[in-house]
């Protein structure tokens, strides 16, 4: 386990060595609050106090900007600089390697992520006082969130551990994250099987539940098992690459 979190430090500091996270972060509240105030009307124009337009707007930017820009570098830098060999000879397990880098990713978008929770309460709270504050779809959304980042980082490891381009991860894991979010919306438009598997991996159908305030194990044991199936996948593939 330590060597799993002097991994994890090393990877999330690297990103705050760089202009990296700074430029991450800023711009992921800048583009949310636009999309938030000012988006379809904005907060300002609903007919009543709500935050579901938050975990609408906030996994989509996730998937098409957030996690393709931390993930991409994570193996792919590695594999590139030859810096990978000598770090999968060093005394640590090749699932070490793995859960340190993806614990370092998961760190920074979990600040977006629970960055966002000043939304809630400067609105409601302080300075400004809105009215009660319906908590319980705050918490599971939040909830939702969480479980959202983990699978969604997972995915972008994976690409990253199969490529040595960071573009090509980028692009790759934007495609992937892209489709398992709006794969909801395209299942809308068809009908069938192939309606029905579209929802069964759809990021926004699985999220809908959590907006609305209810928790589905169901949806709770999808995120797990995205994260644990790609996690399993990227040890493989250093594994593979390790003997090869």
């Amino acid at each position: 386990m330590d060597a799993v979190l002097s991994i994890a430090k090393r990877e999330f500091r690297s990103y705050f060595d760089s202009p990296l996270a700074y430029v991450v972060i800023c711009l992921s509240f800048f583009g949310l609050g636009l999309l938030f105030f000012n988006f379809r009307g904005g907060f300002w124009q609903l007919d009543r106090a709500t935050m579901q337009p938050l975990f609408e707007y906030l996994p989509a930017g996730l998937a098409m900007v957030v996690v393709p820009v931390v993930t991409m570098r994570l193996m792919a830098e590695e594999r590139r600089s030859g810096t990978l060999e000598m770090l999968i000879t060093l005394p640590v397990k090749d699932s070490d390697v793995i859960l340190g880098k993806y614990l370092g990713a998961l760190g920074l978008v979990l600040i977006v992520v629970l960055g966002s929770v000043t939304y809630p309460l400067f609105m409601f709270k302080f300075p400004w006082n809105l009215g009660p504050l319906d908590s319980g779809p705050i918490l599971s959304g939040y909830v939702g969130l969480l479980l959202y980042a983990a699978a969604s980082v997972s995915v972008g490891l994976l690409v990253s551990s199969l490529t040595e381009s960071q573009a090509i991860s980028f692009f790759v894991t934007l495609f992937l994250l892209g489709a398992f979010w709006f794969s909801g919306s395209m299942a809308d438009q068809m009908t069938g099987a192939v309606a029905n598997f579209l929802h069964y991996i759809s990021f926004q159908t699985r999220m809908s539940g959590f907006m609305r305030g209810l928790i589905d194990t169901r949806d709770v044991v999808f995120f797990l098992s995205i994260t644990a199936l790609c996690l399993v996948i990227s040890f493989r593939a250093l594994e593979r690459r390790k003997w090869a």
